[in-house]
């Protein structure tokens, strides 16, 4: 009897899990599951479905409208990933992608969204539980009412007057976020269960006494009149503005590390996270743990405070397995500084990495491809291998081969776990300066940069030089690296020849000697063959991550046509650059320059002004730069 056996690949799966659709009014605190996948129709952009916060909202919020306003979705709709998270003692509005969200100063329970994907090994709802409507309609015209607190034993209710925000109609302000109105204002509580207080309520899935007098009773549209007066609650802080980063601790889950150090770890981070001070306006921090696999317990935007960054990293439990690093180094690259897990593009990415003893797998290659991702790299490492241990490090030097730069900034070296709590400050105060922290993306460390240079005869010896000299400076000021911005360069005339490549030299004084070597070729002018061989023997070796541009630089107009191979580099996401000098043709050089051209095509009347325009050029380059997304 023969045996089939189907397999069926994630996205093949996909297609047959039923994706609940809601409305763009519906509010994630209506609905009760704790994670769901929806799909969100078109046209949640509009103003009338409210968001209050930035990258964590309010469970009060349009669970399709803050899916816009972060990013995740536009206003054509689709499917998205939504979990609840912990309320937050404050939610900072903003405006982005045509949403204005509103701020907050807490709410009982928040969410975050992220791309409608289906985690591997999570069953999601193929039908949501909603909590039923506790409230009628108001009486028509009624817009102040008295609100008696729930009577506590020991404490005497105090009556809050109500005033109802202007813009909200009176079948609005009937709608309420406590769950215990009383009689006398008007609403019907024949539905309503009172429940002993610090008990949860099962009908309706929220804690019944998170309201105090003098919250925001935002579901409603009331604010309280004592609210409106004065600022009763404490500011909330928006976190250190002198040290904004994204920051992702890797923390050591392997089995070896045992159930006391993996405590005092948990510690080291809480009082991190204290001393940063965690906000939308300062450093941003999610923690993965790894052990045989590395997985993420909260990304960066699931907690904006330090106090409730402390909270989530308590409730952390070890994962057990081996201590594989490098793993977890390559899962941090690929998956956590992504915008919809709260990355700000501006801010630079941290990763701290945290060893008991030595990893149980290779972290070279690993840490190579982070740090050309732009992410610096720290490593503690406590109790490392002694001289008899040795043997079994697989990777000697781990560390070294791991971190940003080799200099001892990016390294910690901790003796035992009880003195890890002294690496506080010191962590703190690197990871917060800024300004050292080389690894970071920048329009001048991010490039594949190759340079297509015209030897024709019409050029002359002289002039070829004081081009090589024009190539130079712009090469002077970019920070050549194999991991940073390198160089290659490509001389034609009829024919072209490849000078030197992207991997040949890795340092700016090999790069430079190398400009100076190359020799005066003289010929014809074919600057179409020239593009089209600089992207097969230059750009097809670019990497990835890497920004490609090309410095194209002539003195005539070319023998052949330039418009096929200039539209094959703009759609290689090549931008190039067409610097001309003296008989250059100025439509050319615009026709093989990326759009706009009056960014990207220069024109010097003789050769001796080339250098003039090395300022501009470089501007240009970071300017464009900065423009586009980071990450």
């Amino acid at each position: 009897m023969g045996i089939v056996v189907l397999t069926m690949k994630a996205s093949v799966i996909e297609m047959f899990l039923a994706v609940p659709q809601i409305n763009c009014d519906v509010k994630a605190g209506k609905i009760m599951n704790p994670e769901f996948l929806v799909k969100c129709p078109a046209g949640c952009q509009d103003p009338r479905y409210h968001v209050y916060g930035t990258d964590v909202y309010a469970s009060y919020s349009s669970v399709c409208g803050a899916a816009v306003h972060s990013g995740v979705l536009d206003n054509s709709g689709g499917k998205i990933l939504v979990r609840k998270v912990a309320g937050q003692s404050g939610y900072h509005g903003s405006y982005s992608n045509g949403v204005w969200s509103l701020s907050l100063p807490r709410w009982r329970e928040s969410f975050v969204v992220s791309e409608g994907k289906p985690q591997k090994g999570v069953t999601y709802p193929s039908a949501l539980t909603y909590s039923s409507s506790k409230s009628p309609a108001a009486k028509a015209g009624e817009t102040t009412k008295a609100y008696q607190s729930p009577s506590v034993p020991g404490t005497t209710a105090q009556p809050v007057t109500l005033m109802q925000v202007p813009g909200t109609t009176a079948v609005e302000a009937t709608h309420t976020a406590l769950s215990k109105p009383s009689p006398s204002a008007g609403f019907t509580t024949s539905s309503l269960r009172l429940q002993p207080v610090g008990q949860r309520s099962r009908e309706l899935g929220e804690e019944p006494d998170l309201w105090k007098p003098g919250s925001v009773l935002l579901d409603a549209g009331f604010v309280p009149k004592e609210e409106l007066s004065t600022q009763s609650l404490e500011p909330v802080s928006q976190g250190d503005p002198s040290c904004k980063v994204d920051l992702s601790f890797l923390i050591d889950g392997s089995s070896s590390i045992g159930k006391r150090r993996f405590r005092i770890q948990k510690q080291f981070l809480a009082d991190v996270a204290q001393a940063l001070d965690i906000g939308p306006a300062g450093p941003l921090m999610g923690v993965v743990q790894y052990g045989d696999n590395p997985a993420t317990q909260f990304n960066l935007k699931t907690h904006m405070n330090s106090r409730d960054l402390k909270t989530a990293i308590e409730k952390i439990t070890q994962r057990g397995g081996l201590s594989n690093v490098g793993r977890a180094i390559s899962f941090v690259t690929k998956n956590f500084f992504s915008k919809s897990n709260g990355n700000r593009g501006g801010a630079p990415n941290v990763a701290v990495v945290m060893v008991d003893g030595w990893p149980t797998d290779k972290v070279e290659e690993a840490s190579r491809l982070a740090r050309e991702s732009g992410i610096n790299i720290f490593f503690i490492t406590i109790e490392g291998a002694v001289e008899n241990e040795k043997q079994y490090v697989l990777e000697p030097n781990f560390a070294n081969k791991a971190v940003c730069r080799t200099n001892g900034f990016y390294s910690l070296n901790v003796q035992n776990w009880y003195g890890l709590h002294k690496s506080v400050q010191p962590l703190v105060k690197r990871v917060c300066d800024t300004d050292r922290l080389a690894c970071s993306k920048t329009c001048l460390n991010s490039a594949d940069i190759g340079f297509v240079i015209d030897g024709s005869s019409s050029v002359g010896t002289g002039n070829f030089r004081t081009v090589l000299q024009f190539v130079a400076n712009l090469s002077k000021e970019f920070d050549i690296s194999d991991t940073d911005t390198r160089v290659g360069a490509v001389q034609y005339t009829y024919e072209q020849r490849l000078e030197f490549g992207f991997d040949q030299y890795t340092t700016k004084p090999d790069v430079l000697n190398a400009i100076k070597r190359v020799g005066y070729w003289s010929g014809g002018t074919s600057t179409g063959a020239a593009i089209n061989y600089a992207l097969e023997q230059l750009f097809k070796k670019s990497k990835p991550n890497k920004r490609k541009l090309m410095i194209l630089i002539t003195d005539g107009r070319s023998y052949d046509d330039v418009r096929i191979p200039a539209m094959v580099a703009h759609h290689k996401g090549v931008i190039t650059y067409a610097i001309g000098v003296a008989w250059a043709a100025q439509e050319e050089l615009e026709i093989i320059a990326t759009h706009p051209a009056r960014d990207h095509a220069f024109f010097v009347d003789e050769f001796d002004n080339l250098y003039k325009s090395v300022p501009k050029i470089i501007q240009n380059i970071c300017t464009e730069f900065n423009s586009q997304p980071r990450n």
